[in-house]
């Protein structure tokens, strides 16, 4: 979604997860994150790869705030406070990413930053046959200026680690009790060696995908990977693609697993974020692993299905509508509307409002006349 100076910000259906959590004394914030926004500009309707010497028309486009604020937009939408420290260029492109999280899906950027004379990173992304492709463009920030209330008290972090890169700020997180939850990159030096996360030691869950926790493991299985993993961090959960996600809790032992949700995937740009905002909204409203695993996995399948990152994270509304219309449909399987039964204690009755919901004008705005 996008908001403007001047316009009404969207409005999210008023559902808390938390709500059977909360009490006094709570930190001021559920989720606190870090890292580096670009301004995204997604192309869809490509019916193949660009070719070179060629001019290649998409039949769709959007912008929207990218990079982190994939994550942060996913938390926020499933009604979680969020808190967001980063910088943001003093252009257009940073005005607009600025204006499109804090006014438009209710984030906290207390502890970010505008920095004058930056440019804001930039990412094309076209998206064609269930694939994408990005190009982007950036310079580095300046180093972080000193900032004693961040990390800020929040119930929970989420990280992405990087090989051989320690990020002080985690241990600092998870020293005043917050919860942290990682995921990974690739690993470009080739050695695949979970030595070089340290971070990884203050995380209460990993969340890498199969080849990640394959190769970080040496097994040839992703559920063997996953169980291994728990003697590094105490919850690990293996993203199985087409095959939906595994998890092991190794403090009890539990296991969950549930197949993906088969959907008709426009782009699949965000969807890691998406999957782990579902899973931390879950584990802080404290619901069983395997309703964890199937809520990640259905924000998840209901995001690629709409085109880019921030722009296709699902809200309650979304996620209403889902359950509504799947549970209207004949010969359903019982034993697998049971697993998702969970959610009627957090939905209304009945829609609330138009679904599914406009999120973003396809270009960074319109003028308009006085």
């Amino acid at each position: 979604m996008t908001a403007f100076k001047g316009e009404r910000p969207h409005r999210r259906p008023q559902v808390d997860p938390l709500r059977s959590v909360r009490g006094p004394g709570d930190p001021p914030r559920d989720v606190y994150l870090t890292g580096t926004v670009f301004l995204d500009i997604i192309f869809t309707g490509l019916d193949s790869a660009p070719v070179r010497g060629t001019e290649s028309w998409a039949r769709g486009m959007g912008s929207s705030p990218g990079g982190v604020a994939n994550m942060a937009t996913a938390l926020a939408r499933l009604g979680l406070k969020t808190s967001l420290a980063a910088a943001f260029g003093d252009d257009h492109y940073g005005e607009y990413c600025w204006d499109a999280l804090e006014q438009g899906e209710g984030i906290d950027l207390s502890t970010s930053r505008t920095v004058p004379g930056w440019h804001s990173p930039v990412t094309v992304s076209m998206a064609y046959e269930g694939e994408r492709t990005m190009v982007s463009h950036g310079h580095a920030a300046p180093p972080e200026e000193p900032a004693p209330e961040c990390p800020p008290e929040a119930r929970a972090a989420v990280a992405s680690l990087t090989p051989g890169v320690r990020a002080p700020w985690i241990a600092q997180a998870a020293g005043r009790g917050t919860r942290i939850f990682a995921d990974v990159g690739w690993d470009e030096t080739g050695a695949w060696d979970l030595a070089g996360l340290p971070d990884l030691a203050h995380c209460e869950a990993f969340l890498p995908n199969a080849q990640e926790a394959m190769r970080y493991t040496g097994t040839g299985c992703p559920r063997a990977a996953a169980r291994a993993l728990t003697d590094h961090v105490p919850v690990a959960v293996v993203t199985l693609g087409a095959d939906g996600a595994y998890a092991v809790d190794g403090r009890t032992g539990e296991t969950a697993e549930v197949p993906a949700i088969a959907v008709e995937a426009m782009d699949p740009t965000g969807a890691g974020d998406v999957f782990v905002a579902g899973f931390v909204t879950g584990t802080l409203a404290d619901w069983p692993l395997a309703d964890r695993l199937a809520f990640a996995g259905l924000t998840a399948a209901l995001s690629v299905q709409e085109f880019g990152g921030s722009l296709s994270a699902p809200g309650w509304c979304e996620i209403g509508a889902w359950w509504r219309q799947v549970r209207s449909l004949d010969r359903q399987d019982p034993a697998a509307l049971r697993r998702y039964a969970f959610l009627a204690d957090f939905l209304p009755e009945e829609q609330a409002g138009p679904w599914p919901l406009r999120r973003a004008v396809p270009t960074i705005g319109f003028r308009r006349s006085a």
